[in-house]
């Protein structure tokens, strides 16, 4: 949706009142509100640099179109500038022109970020050039009007303020200047020559109003990448079940197209391939051109896989913006026109939350957002998933909403294991431990997976570094039971078990949601940064949040740290309801050990803090 579009003349002329105009045509045609801030960064950005960089060279033409805060195709970004007209050979182009007032850059500990000061502190930001760039391929690869006719998309970063590029233009970012280039304060000059080099001639305002009715739709060279990406790799090939789930899940798409709204429920334990199906169909859907989303809550799996996708057969990356357009949370679709997707497969339903976005209104919840957003809705789900107090994703839940937007709903359940060695017995031996299961207690074969339960921290990691010798995928987690001290302080340790004097780290924050793919083996993840991805061997430290009293797993909620928000809200809650929230929480704990204990293709050791809750899973072992 277009904002602000007036011919640069008449730019020039509203600049002295620049940002009422650019507010006024926000809250009109975005149904957008801003504060004070934003106001005066147009009053900086607009009224003064892009005036003079636009009023000082009568040699851009004064009919080229001039868009500010573009959000093309509704979704959740906003272009800053952008000028629009003909080229050298007259063909219709765009320059993406991303604005930054950033006067002092230093360098970030996460790959394509910078830090930049804010008032609480140097904040990490996404490098412009990405940004810019990110902006640029999406137009080119989503928007039907452009790749059809050709329109020449360029982007760059306009960082006015700033005036050295000691930091910004580092060769470590050459990968993205080549992109998008950074011009700073003091080359304005060099900015003017690269928009004359692409807008040579003015066009009518009827060329960005195309640009904007535009359908959201693959472009075939996107979609014949996107296919090929998978094809090839073994961790992506599908088995038994897998393939059926995929192939349904095609049907429901196409099915559709024509017909009434379609949801389809897979309900899925740990390692039964949920996440890779998803990823297959998404790449399937892709490669027939439909307008479709991988979608997850979680931001580690986003990473993690949107990383993997970006790699060729050679290891090198490829389609670094595109691929990641397509990989989104589940913030994203409040606002959205009702189908305004085709297909929307959403990976780890059960963390779907109540509230759609905490920057939107309108949003009942996620699960409505999203079947309003998509003519076919795709939910992978395990309930015994379900980890913080905000999450809502429940078969019944997704039922009840689907039907009262007219869906038709299908379910499927997959079965086979191909995770914990392949061991169904493992994870029902493990359900009963947790006390998840309603089947009987007592002893249960495990199979041949290798589990172990460890008597010592130091001993637990060191046979978890030994495993990650072979091909860096064992890691160290924990319940969340120690407060993330050194995410301020670098020299503290988070986790201190005194007694073996054990001293150990959360994930650095430099990883990202990708901790559990870098050379991390030395640092601790937790439940965030592991959901929804495995490892071949996954040591535990089970924490002081389960413990065994007279005989009894019980769980206890107080032991987990001030810095962890998964049971934010209990305390409110127990008020009102002590048995209800008492039991909430308590499911909520038994999942978290759930999750953590699954993450393993081949092994898993464990690390009870509590002595007894050691002897009472011991007792259980076969």
């Amino acid at each position: 949706m277009l904002a602000y579009v007036r011919s640069k003349n008449q730019f020039l002329k509203d600049a002295p009142e620049i940002e009422r105009h650019v507010q006024d045509a926000v809250k009109q045609k975005l149904k957008m509100s801003v504060g004070g801030s934003e106001l005066e960064s147009w009053r900086n950005s607009l009224g003064n640099k892009m005036f003079h960089l636009l009023n000082d060279d009568p040699a851009i033409p004064s009919d080229a179109l001039i868009a500010i805060e573009y959000r093309p195709n509704r979704r959740n970004f906003r272009i800053d500038f952008v000028i629009a007209g003909l080229n050298n050979f007259g063909k219709e182009a765009i320059v993406v022109i991303e604005l930054k007032q950033w006067s002092e850059i230093e360098f970030s500990e996460l790959s394509d970020h910078v830090k930049v000061p804010y008032k609480g502190g140097p904040r990490d930001q996404i490098h412009p050039s990405y940004q810019a760039a990110s902006y640029g391929g999406h137009l080119l690869h989503f928007n039907e009007y452009i790749y059809n006719n050709q329109v020449d998309v360029t982007t760059c970063a306009y960082l006015h303020n700033c005036q050295t590029e000691m930091v910004i233009k580092d060769l470590r970012f050459s990968h993205l200047l080549g992109d998008a280039p950074v011009f700073i304060d003091g080359q304005k000059a060099e900015l003017q020559k690269f928009i004359k080099s692409k807008i040579s001639q003015g066009v009518g305002e009827d060329m960005l109003r195309r640009v904007d009715s535009s359908p959201t739709k693959p472009s075939p060279q996107l979609a014949e990448n996107i296919g090929s990406m998978l094809e090839g790799n073994e961790e992506f090939v599908l088995l038994d079940d897998q393939k059926t789930t995929l192939e349904t899940i095609i049907h429901s798409s196409n099915k559709a197209k024509s017909g009434r709204k379609q949801v389809l429920i897979v309900k899925g334990g740990p390692g039964t391939g949920k996440s890779v199906i998803a990823l297959n169909g998404l790449a399937r859907l892709i490669k027939d051109r439909q307008n479709v989303n991988y979608v997850t809550p979680n931001a580690a799996p986003r990473e993690v896989y949107g990383e993997e996708l970006q790699k060729s057969k050679d290891g090198k990356r490829k389609f670094l913006v595109d691929v990641r357009e397509l990989l989104r949370g589940s913030t994203v679709y409040v606002g959205c026109e009702p189908d305004d997707y085709d297909t929307l497969i959403v990976d780890e339903a059960h963390r779907l939350k109540k509230k759609g976005s905490f920057k939107k209104g309108g949003s009942q919840n996620q699960i409505v957002d999203i079947i309003q957003a998509a003519r076919a809705s795709i939910f992978f789900i395990d309930e015994a998933q379900i980890v913080t107090w905000t999450d809502i994703g429940k078969i019944t839940t997704i039922e009840e909403h689907a039907r009262a937007l007219n869906a038709e709903v299908e379910h499927l359940t997959l079965t086979s294991q191909f995770r914990c060695g392949g061991s169904s017995d493992f994870l029902v031996w493990l359900d009963n431990a947790l006390g998840i299961s309603t089947g009987a207690s007592g002893h249960h074969p495990i199979g041949d997976f290798d589990f172990k339960i460890f008597d010592d921290p130091l001993k637990l990691h060191h046979e978890i570094k030994q495993k990650n010798m072979v091909n860096n995928r064992s890691r160290l987690v924990a319940g969340y039971c120690w407060d993330w001290i050194s995410r301020k302080d670098r020299k503290k340790f988070d986790i201190d078990i005194k007694k073996f004097n054990f001293h150990a780290k959360w994930n650095l924050t430099e990883h990202g949601g990708s901790w559990i793919t870098k050379d991390s083996v030395n640092e601790i993840g937790c439940i965030h940064t592991c959901q929804g991805l495995e490892v071949d061997y996954v040591g535990v430290i089970v924490g002081p949040d389960l413990v065994v009293g007279n005989g009894e797993l019980k769980t206890v909620p107080s032991a987990r740290a001030k810095t962890d928000r998964s049971l934010h809200g209990f305390k409110a809650d127990f008020k009102a309801d002590p048995v209800a929230a008492t039991e909430r929480a308590n499911q909520i704990i038994r999942n978290t050990y759930r999750v953590l204990m699954t993450r393993g293709m081949k092994g898993c050791y464990v690390y009870f803090t509590d002595q007894a809750t050691a002897d009472y899973f011991k007792n259980l072992l076969p």
